[in-house]
């Protein structure tokens, strides 16, 4: 660089520059504020920089634009980095009253026109952005680009020198409710999706929350979310796909249900739980497979159980998942989806029936969950238990009956009414019956106690993890069983819940004293040994 080189700058340990200090201090409040006064002859200054925006590019530039008397092309490459240093060097103002043009004032006038960039320009701003970051003064900057990027995401096809540019570019997206193909002619709506996979974690929430608030298509937005977790993953370390992951769930849970896809979401629930992610995102990603379940198809819910349970297959998940549907539907869930699922949840009783080490409890859990008018035949479902029934070495009876409380007789085919009717293994229709009854009873009185909404706290809690392994050789003592005593109650109540009490007990007693008898001796075969293929998960 021409002129006295009386200053010596080390640019971030990267390169040394020989400079004129009085042609720098001229435009830069920061290096007239370093050397004050001190601008005539005098002995070489050496200046060091750790954190100079861009290094020795940024520097050069500066430098470039400084003797040429305040003149530089500005362009969509370098207008970032060149605000960037503009801050950093205070090159805003007329410091030294003389005039001089700066380069802050500059590059604020080139943005102006950011709306006019082409696509490609605005990435290489956004990569350039995203290099700098966290540099001060830069959010400006970063949402006018957003902002333009955003916009252009709405117009149905926009030339990409990027996604144009892989031949062999291909990814495909396919569930119930949407079909994706991204190809190198680029579908109409997801052109720009491989140009941003550069992005990191820090800066995709900034993307996915902007254009979640300017309102781009939902499903547009899953399917780049999915991309990202997919792509990104492809080399990461175990904490940095952690991460992603933890990351690209949070964005999905701020997207509309009825937009996302059963088989994306189960994608990311594998890795997830591989992962180990944490306890709140996985509730989330529980949640929104959860609201879409009626999308699901039985291969998604044969979800293997985790290592240190002996059942095959995980249980609690389908039920959070299948609690979830319900609670996400509530009232104004319609007929049709509850049919869905109730259809997918007759499938899922039929694949785990088998299982000997399946405890009665999350068994029952599973064919009492949906209400009897989801289902138009009860066919399926007594097949499952009578499946059950045969394959677990020792049930109660008072465990029978309870289970046997999911079945509507009325509802069953003359076939199955007829197998039933010489099916040993089943209760007496009457007994089973009377047990509902006296549940049901029991259930209304209570209620009617305590004044509460629901009795299921004082039941099994379905929605909780159900202690398998440590008590499924323990037998809970029926609520029949256990003294009541009601803050409320009065004599005449006193004796319709005592004799409730004591027709309970006759149905269940029997039960109970045999599991203490005979606990010792329950002897399971190994299911995992003689287990049925799995099907594949995931394609």
């Amino acid at each position: 660089m021409g002129g006295c080189c009386d200053l010596q700058v080390d640019v971030n340990g990267e390169e040394v520059f020989m400079v004129d200090k009085q042609t720098l201090a001229s435009y830069s409040g920061r290096f007239r504020k370093l050397f004050g006064k001190r601008t005539g002859a005098s002995r070489c200054l050496k200046v060091i920089f750790h954190d100079f925006p861009g290094g020795a590019e940024g520097f050069e530039l500066m430098a470039r634009f400084c003797y040429n008397n305040g003149r530089i092309e500005i362009t969509p490459s370098n207008i970032v980095l060149l605000f960037c240093v503009a801050h950093f060097m205070e090159m805003g103002g007329d410091g030294d009253g003389s005039g001089r043009p700066n380069i802050l004032s500059q590059t604020e006038k080139s943005l102006e026109g950011i709306s006019f960039w082409t696509w490609s320009n605005l990435v290489v701003a956004l990569k350039q952005c995203q290099d700098l970051l966290p540099a001060l003064n830069l959010s400006s900057v970063l949402h006018k680009l957003l902002d333009s990027i955003i916009a252009k995401l709405f117009s149905p096809y926009v030339t990409s020198t990027y996604a144009s540019s892989s031949e062999d570019l291909s990814f495909r997206f396919s569930s119930g409710r949407s079909s994706y193909s991204l190809k190198t002619d680029c579908s109409r709506k997801t052109w720009w999706v491989e140009d941003l996979m550069f992005l990191n974690t820090d800066l995709l929430e900034k993307v996915g929350r902007r254009m979640i608030f300017q309102e781009l298509d939902h499903t547009t937005i899953f399917k780049f979310l999915f991309h990202y977790h997919q792509s990104k993953s492809i080399g990461a370390t175990r904490g940095e796909k952690r991460k992603i992951t933890e990351l690209v769930i949070s964005l999905l849970f701020l997207l509309d249900r009825s937009f996302l896809s059963v088989k994306g979401l189960f994608k990311i629930y594998q890795a997830a739980m591989c992962l180990r992610v944490s306890k709140k995102c996985v509730n989330k990603l529980v949640s929104m497979i959860g609201s879409q379940l009626d999308q699901a198809t039985i291969d998604f819910l044969l979800v293997p159980s985790p290592r240190t349970k002996k059942y095959v297959y995980d249980v609690s998940l389908v039920l959070k998942l299948v609690k979830s549907f319900l609670l996400e539907g509530g009232d104004r869930v319609s007929q049709s989806r509850l049919k869905s699922v109730a259809k997918l949840m007759d499938s899922y009783l039929a694949e785990v029936a088998p299982d000997s080490h399946l405890n009665p409890s999350k068994f029952e859990a599973l064919a009492t969950m949906l209400p009897h008018s989801a289902r138009e035949s009860h066919d399926g479902l007594y097949q499952a238990i009578d499946v059950y029934f045969k394959r677990r070495a020792v049930l109660f009876r008072e465990e029978k009956m309870s289970i046997c409380c999911a079945l509507n007789y009325e509802k069953l085919s003359t076939e199955a009414l007829k197998h039933l009717a010489h099916n040993s293994k089943f209760p007496p229709r009457k007994a089973v019956e009377a047990f509902a009854t006296e549940q049901l009873k029991l259930r209304s009185l209570f209620h009617e106690a305590y004044n509460l909404k629901t009795l299921d706290s004082l039941f099994i809690d379905t929605g909780k993890e159900i202690r398998d392994e440590k008590e499924e050789g323990k037998q809970i003592i029926p609520l029949s069983m256990k003294k009541l005593d009601l803050p409320t109650e009065t004599p005449k109540r006193r004796a319709d819940l005592q004799n409730m009490q004591w027709k309970a007990s006759e149905l269940g007693v029997c039960g109970t004293m045999e599991m203490k008898m005979t606990g010792a001796l329950n002897l399971r075969l190994s299911f995992r040994g003689s287990t049925r293929y799995l099907p594949t998960l995931f394609p």
